[in-house]
Parts: C-alpha cells; structure tokens; sequence
C-alpha cells in the first residue's frame, strides 16, 4: 500500500522485531504542520509509535485537513475525503509497523480533534481512546454518518473555557454526545484560550499512558 499521507514517526530505539507496540496518531489544527503536535508527547516514544499526520491540503502557513464554509460548519466533501486518508493512513501504518491494534489512540487538536472525534464514532472498533482538544463534532456527522456502537471507547475532551476559536460550549456538547452514547468519557477545562496548557498537556499523557495498561 502506497502512502496515503505525509507524516513523520517516533518510535523506539531498540525495536523488539516479535513485540507489538501501541500507537498514537496525531493531527494539527488548521495551518499547522506535523511538527507542531509532536512535543506535546516528548517522552512517550519510548512506548508508542507516533505517528504525526500533516494534513493534505496547503493552509499558510502550513496545512489542513478541510476546508470550511462557515463557523463550525466544514465543507461536507472536503471532511469526507479527510476522514477516508486518515482512515486509510491507519490501515497503511497497521500494514507497515509492528503495531498493537488493541492499543491505538488519536489525539488532535482544533481540526485534528474534530477529525478525531469522528474517527472515533466510525472506526471505533479501530481505536482504544482518543484525545480531542478544542474540537467539536460537525452536525452532519451526527445527523448523517453511521455512527458505529462506542461503549467500549474511551474520551479525553478539553477545551479552553476561554477559547476565541471554538466555543468552549462546543467542548461541553462533544462531552455530552459521547456520553449519551455510552462512551466512558473524561472532560477537563482550563482557564485557556485556544492552546493547551502545560496542566492539559500533563492531564492527557497521564490518561494515555493509565489506558494502555488496562
């Protein structure tokens, strides 16, 4: 399988060729790049691969996974062309890498956390927990995909109650939409703006790093 995506990888140094290692998929926010998200986990490739995605479409300065026709509201396309690269991104890495699939993890951040949070509702039978920060579910995927049974994923939501970007009530209703659908979902808020803290960066290594080992 060709490469779907760009993307660079950390990994482990001594890489144990008949062991299987979880992994965290990372995505940036809007004109963002590959290399943004990757210090948010310095310290965890020693257990994880990461793999950080840039997305396919040019945003100076950098990149973006869609492109939008209004607040909150992407163009319905260009999302569904971004949800199917990155789904067919982690079939690629599952293919190329000694990878646990019992022990993959999305994080993302703006964009990346609202393609995560979809990621979530229809490949969850893919994915162990996913990190969404300041993100929100598009309407059109509640409304309209086929969102798959989530009782046995776990959510991380965080969102700045500050945040000029995104509301922070967007935040809440993620929260509560996983919830409702039986999601076993942690939610933290900061005193922020659209940016995670160092409290937000620390919260969520904790959980990932608690979730592998169930």
């Amino acid at each position: 399988m060709n490469e779907p995506m760009i993307y660079e990888v950390r990994k482990p140094n001594h890489i144990d060729p008949i062991k299987r290692y979880p992994a965290i998929f990372l995505m940036h926010g809007m004109g963002s790049n590959e290399r943004n998200m990757l210090s948010l986990l310095d310290g965890l490739e020693e257990q994880f691969y990461i793999f950080s995605i840039r997305g396919h479409l040019n945003q100076p300065p950098g990149y973006a996974y869609f492109t939008i026709q209004g607040y909150g509201k992407p163009h319905r396309d260009v999302f569904d062309e971004a949800i199917t690269r990155l789904s067919s991104f982690i079939d690629y890495t599952i293919e190329q890498y000694n990878i646990d699939t019992n022990n993959l993890f999305l994080l993302g951040f703006s964009q990346g956390a609202i393609l995560s949070e979809t990621l979530a509702l229809t490949l969850v039978n893919k994915i162990k927990g996913i990190v969404a920060l300041s993100g929100y579910i598009p309407a059109f995927v509640k409304e309209e995909y086929t969102i798959k049974k989530v009782t046995d994923l776990s959510v991380f939501i965080s969102h700045g109650k500050h945040d000029q970007v995104l509301p922070y009530e967007w935040g809440v209703e993620s929260k509560e939409y996983f919830e409702q659908l039986g999601a076993r979902v942690t939610f933290r808020s900061y005193e922020e703006p659209h940016a995670v803290s160092l409290q937000n960066q620390q919260d969520l290594i904790n959980w990932i790093v608690k979730l592998k080992e169930e």
